[in-house]
């Protein structure tokens, strides 16, 4: 090996030149072999060994943006969500924690793009994918179909739980009337008659279709749900707090609900909160189900619906990332538009058999 080779001073890195001209080689083969190029296959074994020993005496570090620019590709996976600045959005992380895990097992970094809000910041989309990043992940989109059209097309795009179908973007999500019916079926089985459902907010494609499971379990046990018992709010536990109180002091007198289905753990935890502060026992007064189960839930104990949030992240990372694989011509496309994940029903200490006798709201 040539003898220059010789550990740079701090303050001057090594370039690829550097390494070349101390392995006795161009700087086109020393890149090839410290950037994993298809050429280095020729490049025979010794001369590989002078490249890499003449890299570690030189300390030298890759461009990352020079190898990203030889790659096409910066291995990084972007998603897109909004986050509510007044409580932690536990949804979201167990997604990111789905995606981060199969994003590392694949060699990818992840950058999240916070937003404020779905449809006045539609219009950031597009810059997101000005190159920093591979390809996109939105999660929990809510655009409309004019705004979905105007999703850039050079960048490969995937959904979770999205508002509606985007033309050429792969969308998973869980079965939230299937998971919503099977619920309220047990809630209905174990003998409550008075249930009262939080839901999300209507926009939300996934609050509606958890309504419409709460009303499909009803309609198939041949019950009709109580009048005022389907209440709209927010998917947060503030708006389970506020919306149940409110509902509470308008319904005082009569006879309370022997269960609450909250359109998701936030909500149900919002619930528990106000229901504690009435000194209302749960379940042995009212049990208490919710939608989602994060570790927030699990913490509490909740009896929830479970969607499989980190396996909804670590599907969303491999078909993005085989996306951006045969968007680059080194893979087959996946051959998938719609993903649909199924829901299990998980106990826990906040649902129990209705209580025995009438309880009026005080």
């Amino acid at each position: 090996m040539n003898t220059s080779a010789k550990p740079r001073k701090p303050g001057h890195a090594a370039t690829l030149a550097d390494v070349g001209r101390a392995a006795g080689v161009s700087a086109m083969a020393a890149s090839a072999v410290l950037n994993g190029a298809r050429t280095s296959a020729r490049i025979s074994d010794e001369t590989r060994e002078r490249i890499l020993e003449a890299a570690r005496l030189l300390n030298y570090r890759p461009n990352a943006t020079a190898r990203a620019l030889t790659s096409r590709r910066m291995n990084t996976l972007g998603l897109a969500t909004t986050l509510k600045r007044e409580e932690l959005n536990q949804y979201f992380l167990e997604v990111f924690s789905g995606v981060m895990e199969a994003g590392a097992e694949l060699g990818q970094n992840t950058t999240v793009f916070a937003l404020e809000d779905w449809h006045r910041e539609a219009a950031r989309i597009p810059a997101l994918c000005d190159g920093r990043i591979d390809g996109l992940i939105l999660l929990a989109p809510q655009l409309d179909e004019q705004e979905a059209q105007r999703l850039p097309d050079h960048t490969p795009i995937l959904s979770i739980h999205s508002n509606v179908l985007i033309p050429g973007v792969i969308n998973l999500e869980p079965d939230d009337e299937a998971g919503a019916q099977a619920m309220v079926t047990r809630l209905l089985g174990m003998g409550h008659r008075r249930i009262l459902h939080l839901a999300g907010p209507d926009h939300s494609l996934g609050a509606r279709r958890r309504v419409q499971g709460y009303l499909r379990a009803h309609a198939l046990a041949g019950m009709e749900p109580p009048a005022n018992h389907v209440v709209e709010g927010e998917f947060t536990a503030e708006s389970g707090r506020r919306r149940l109180e409110q509902w509470l002091d308008s319904h005082r007198g009569e006879e309370l609900p022997h269960a609450i289905f909250a359109g998701n753990d936030s909500i149900a935890i919002g619930c528990l909160d106000v229901l504690s502060a009435r000194g209302l026992q749960v379940p042995h007064q009212i049990s208490l189900v919710g939608f989602d189960d994060t570790q927030l839930a699990r913490s509490a104990r909740l009896a929830t619906v479970r969607q499989p949030l980190r396996d909804l992240g670590q599907r969303a990372a491999r078909l993005l990332v085989a996306s951006v694989d045969a968007k680059l011509g080194e893979g087959p496309p996946p051959e998938i538009t719609n993903v649909v994940l199924p829901t299990e029903l998980v106990d826990g200490a906040t649902l129990g058999a209705p209580r025995s006798g009438a309880l009026p709201i005080t």
